[in-house]
């Protein structure tokens, strides 16, 4: 069983609640959007993390960050990017990825808006765990986290909390 914390958007800013609500996680997802070298460093320190850059990144924050990355956590495959979409209205780029490495989940930010949806056509868990940081147009900043148990993501949760 593997406690899994899911975040995105941090824009330059690690919220306090990411160390109450993810305390017990045993390795944080970041989906992109991180804003800092320091937002990176601060949470390697504190869990294991598997990132990807966004668009307001830029590569220059690691040279091990890549915009797309499939890896897998017990006996799930994981797909993961900062602009994704949604079902219906992915990004058309994914389309073909989807189709060559089917994912059972797949995980975006971008939007600052939290989405967490089954897609009937590719077969997978959508998660898109919004934005945690200070910026953006989001009122409410939002983190997931779930438990992947062999082929099962259960448990999943939803803390949102105020920006400001």
């Amino acid at each position: 069983m593997t406690r899994i914390g899911v975040m995105s958007d941090t824009h330059g800013s690690v919220p306090e609640q990411v160390y109450t609500f993810f305390n017990d996680a045993d390795i944080i997802l970041h989906a992109g959007d991180l804003g800092s070298v320091e937002v990176l460093k601060e949470l390697r320190n504190f869990k294991q993390i598997v990132a990807v850059y966004g668009n307001c990144d830029g590569k220059y924050l690691d040279n091990n960050l890549h915009g797309l990355i499939s890896f897998d956590i017990e006996e799930v495959k994981i797909l993961m990017t900062h602009i994704g979409g949604y079902p219906k209205h992915y990004n058309k780029d994914l389309i073909p990825v989807f189709r060559e490495q089917k994912p059972d989940l797949f995980i975006c930010g971008h939007s600052h808006i939290l989405k967490i949806v089954y897609d009937d056509e590719f077969n997978f868990l959508v998660i898109n765990p919004g934005a945690c940081g200070k910026e953006g147009f989001h009122q409410k900043s939002t983190l997931v986290r779930f438990v992947i148990d062999g082929k099962q993501i259960k448990d999943l949760d939803v803390l949102d909390f105020s920006k400001f």
